[in-house]
């Protein structure tokens, strides 16, 4: 392919976009008839008619359809490209967008937040926080935080932090009323905080122990999904309330809470950044992606030490 191709064929992806040649001549600083000019040259040279012209519209044909569909990823990876190339040669730059979890923005993603952002003063984060799952590709997302169960197979992930796990809390005064339960099953007839998901879907509660298992909804006065209100609701002696670990450690070392049924509580991976499996993520992503790496050798090393 010589540079005349390229050059006609990102002009027909425009204008096949756009779906009019005005707007695409716009955004590209031609003429509309130099770029009309270069759509002709190249159904020329390929022998067919790759978009329907009138005077109101203008629509791509099916074969130029099909043509579109190839050229997309691959004029994308070329923009990425020298985006790429310039960013080596100064500062990475440009908006990094990030859908994640609320507990994982607290937990995990919060601390590196700052320190990132001063390494890369021309990166402009945004961080969007939700339980959902995310279509991250057709939300206009760079990445996303998800825990394991959770990924895409055709994603590219990213440990983000070390194993964590839920834990099962009462202040002192509901375990003083209720008793201290000595199995999950106990929990069933005493009040609950209940996590309920923007989706409706409601939080079970899970546990496991030598080969053991015991899953259930939890029932109880609270629903809600605000870990602040959870938080405060249980310290309060409102009900059990099942929460990350690292939520409850705090409040525990303060003698507010107190931890229940903690050997039903194993570990499990902590959250990971995914992202498309392109070859070249765009420079915002790529710094990010290589401080998280540095981020996390720091971590083990002081976890060594």
């Amino acid at each position: 392919m010589d540079e005349r191709d390229l050059r006609d064929l990102a002009a027909f992806a425009q204008v096949a976009e756009q779906r009019s040649f005005r707007g695409a001549a716009r955004v590209l600083g031609l003429s509309v008839s130099g770029l009309s000019q270069r759509v002709k040259e190249l159904e020329a040279r390929l022998g067919l008619r790759l978009l329907n012209r009138t005077t109101r519209s203008v629509a791509a044909t099916e074969a130029g359809e099909n043509l579109l569909l190839r050229l997309r990823p691959t004029l994308a990876d070329l923009d990425a490209a020298l985006v790429e190339l310039k960013q080596r040669q100064g500062e990475p730059s440009g908006r990094l967008r990030i859908n994640a979890p609320p507990p994982a923005v607290d937990l995990v993603l919060a601390p590196m937040v700052t320190p990132f952002l001063r390494a890369h003063p021309k990166i402009q984060m945004e961080v969007v926080a939700e339980s959902r799952l995310a279509d991250i590709v057709a939300e206009g997302f760079d990445a996303g935080v998800r825990y394991e169960e959770n990924l895409a197979r055709d994603m590219v992930a990213l440990s983000l932090g070390p194993p964590t796990r839920y834990q099962l809390v009462a202040a002192p005064a509901l375990l003083k009323e209720w008793g201290i339960p000595k199995h999950p099953r106990d929990l069933v007839d005493r009040p609950c905080i209940v996590t309920r998901f923007a989706s409706g879907i409601v939080l079970p509660w899970e546990f496991a122990k030598a080969g053991r298992n015991v899953k259930f909804t939890p029932q109880g006065p609270l629903i809600a999904a605000h870990i602040a209100l959870q938080i405060r609701a249980a310290m309060e002696g409102l009900g059990f309330s099942l929460m990350f670990a690292d939520y409850a450690a705090p409040h525990i070392a303060a003698g507010k809470l107190v931890p229940v049924l903690d050997d039903w509580q194993a570990p499990f991976p902590g959250p990971f950044l995914y992202y498309p499996s392109r070859r070249q993520p765009p420079p915002a992503l790529a710094a990010f992606i290589a401080f998280v790496k540095e981020w996390r050798s720091a971590e083990s090393r002081r976890r060594r030490k």
